[in-house]
């Protein structure tokens, strides 16, 4: 029995970090998810494309684009650093015309948290270093 309950909790925590909710608190499946956000009009009924996110086969978000009524206001790519705990160590910023904007690389630290984000111009030229800290509080 503690055999079978072992397995169980251990189908349950390779499959939940590629689970989100939804609004009545089932799990939905990201692997190979692309979730389409429309806006309506109430008078026309005319739908508009307002938002996509695409997930990878691991449940990874790899792509964000973001939409107005001319068509692409601007896009994302993640990029995520190799193995099963693989955190996002890359993100590039596309304008409407798919023109690279600007990167984010991040570094983590031991407890898997952001530790330095480095913000880049189009042209590779480092504009900001970002420092996270993290303060613990007793209550």
């Amino acid at each position: 029995m503690r055999k079978l309950l072992a397995i169980i909790a251990l189908a349950f925590a390779l499959v939940a970090p590629a689970a989100a909710q939804n609004t009545t608190g089932q799990k939905i499946n990201k692997k190979n998810l692309v979730i389409k956000e429309w806006n309506t009009d109430p008078r026309s009924g005319k739908k508009v494309l307002d938002h996509v996110t695409t997930y990878d086969a691991d449940g990874k978000k790899i792509e964000e684009i973001e939409y107005n009524s001319e068509g692409q206001k601007w896009r994302k790519r993640f990029e995520y650093a190799p193995g099963a705990e693989g955190k996002c160590i890359k993100e590039s910023v596309y304008n409407e015309r798919n023109r690279l904007e600007s990167v984010k690389k991040y570094e983590y630290n031991e407890f898997g948290r952001k530790k330095t984000q480095y913000n880049y111009n189009a042209k590779g030229k480092l504009l900001t270093i970002k420092v996270f800290e993290y303060i613990a509080e007793d209550a």
